[in-house]
């Protein structure tokens, strides 16, 4: 691999990360944040879709569609994990601080390498092993003792989007030739669908949200959409190891913006949040430096 192909994948993978990272002060600036996790879901679903479809017809032309008739069983179980994925973070960001959120996401490599090993008979490594005891370590620090209303439910739901997000990765590397950004195309559409029916039931408007929230909810899939093409963009290029460090940047960033006051937010997390975060990132940091070094391709 060419020195400046690594560089530029490197930057690619770098921008991804930082992306993601701004999701946590777009849902932080949403009014009631509480009362519109259905509506913002909704929005938020769409527009990852929309956008997704958009790049396809750009890469691929009008026979974009053709991909939909490739998902197969992988397919669709991907796009519900994904839903899962989506919505568990939401409801887990608005009851708790970002800090809860991002650091349970962190642990998310570690639950795809148990999957792994449970489905795909992949190799669980001794440094992957320690590594997840580690991380689980960190999440007790962050959830006892801890006087933060919601700390416990809101690492218990981001927990549940962390596992959304590594049970996708298992069902796309089962069948390699599922094609990806479609997948999530359709995870996008499983969600809003969802909380379109959520909203059905519970008798709520779309109207009734603020139109500040639309807006975020827009934007905050745009975010998502842009780090994930990124991300695949500069993927192929790079092993896995150094993937596993660079999403760290997300959970770092996320945890960054919402802390100092210039967006306006000015989230401390409490020291047993700050305490079990540094565990756990030190436990990717280790599992990171215990991976082999390979290329891990992404392909559409």
């Amino acid at each position: 691999m060419k020195i400046n192909s690594y560089f530029f994948a490197f930057i690619l993978v770098f921008l991804a990360g930082l992306s993601w990272s701004f999701g946590a002060i777009v849902v932080r600036h949403m009014q009631d944040a509480n009362n519109y996790v259905f509506q913002y879901l909704f929005y938020r679903g769409i527009s990852i879709s929309l956008i997704l479809v958009f790049y396809l017809i750009l890469k691929e032309g009008l026979s974009f569609y053709k991909n939909f008739l490739k998902l197969g069983l992988p397919g669709v179980l991907g796009g519900i994990f994904l839903a899962t994925a989506f919505t568990g973070f939401i409801y887990s960001i608005t009851i708790t601080t970002a800090a809860v959120t991002l650091f349970m996401l962190a642990a998310m490599p570690f639950i795809a390498a148990i999957f792994g090993y449970l489905f795909l008979n992949e190799l669980l490594r001794q440094s992957t092993l320690i590594a997840m005891i580690i991380a689980f370590i960190g999440v007790l620090v962050m959830i006892i003792n801890d006087s933060v209303s919601g700390t416990a439910l809101g690492a218990i739901l981001g927990f549940v989007s962390a596992t959304g997000f590594a049970l996708y990765t298992v069902t796309i590397r089962w069948k390699p030739e599922t094609p990806k950004f479609t997948t999530v195309v359709l995870g996008g559409l499983f969600c809003a669908l969802f909380a379109f029916i959520c909203l059905d039931f519970s008798f709520e408007s779309f109207e009734a949200m603020p139109k500040i929230n639309s807006y975020l909810s827009l934007l905050h899939g745009l975010i998502v959409a842009t780090g994930l093409i990124l991300y695949s963009l500069g993927a192929k290029y790079l092993p896995s190891a150094e993937l596993a460090l660079l999403s760290l940047m997300e959970v770092v960033g996320g945890v960054l913006w919402v802390w100092i006051p210039i967006f306006g937010i000015n989230e401390t997390p409490s020291l047993t949040v700050i305490i079990g975060g540094i565990i756990i990132t030190f436990a990717v940091i280790y599992h990171g430096a215990g991976s082999k070094y390979k290329r891990e391709p992404v392909t559409q």
